[in-house]
């Protein structure tokens, strides 16, 4: 499987196109971004892990790729990102379940995106985790 995406890149008080390239050989999953004249390369069980160790690399030079896996509230489930290789993730809110409804592709953009972190986005998945068990309808 091989994706390709142009990805707009934020930070720095530019904006650049980040050229992403995805793709897996087996059970691993590469993600190849290059930006800047620069590349950066990693491998991981699932795309959403290799998506986090770009953003971390990225994060150093207070840089972010604008895509719904960079999103503070969202995060594939497990079977996921066994299923689907973490390709698809979902739109958390505080204090309900998520939905088939929201599920989006991580390398997409949307409207709705609130980047961030990729502790700030562990950090609110764990908040999610709590205020989901105490969800009722």
């Amino acid at each position: 499987m091989l994706f390709e995406y142009n990805i707009m890149l934020i930070g720095d008080q530019t904006q650049d196109i980040a050229a992403v390239r995805c793709e897996d050989q087996g059970r691993e999953c590469r993600v190849i971004v290059c930006y800047r004249d620069k590349r950066i390369e990693v491998s991981a069980a699932d795309y959403f892990a290799a998506l986090c160790q770009v953003r971390v690399q990225l994060e150093r030079e207070r840089l972010s790729l604008f895509c719904y896996g960079s999103s503070v509230n969202v995060r594939p489930s497990g079977m996921g990102r066994d299923m689907a290789l973490g390709m698809q993730a979902y739109r958390l809110a505080l204090g309900k379940h998520a939905r088939i409804s929201d599920l989006v592709w991580i390398f997409e953009m949307g409207p709705d995106i609130t980047l961030a972190t990729v502790a700030e986005q562990d950090a609110f998945y764990e908040e999610w985790l709590k205020s989901e068990k105490v969800w009722s309808p």
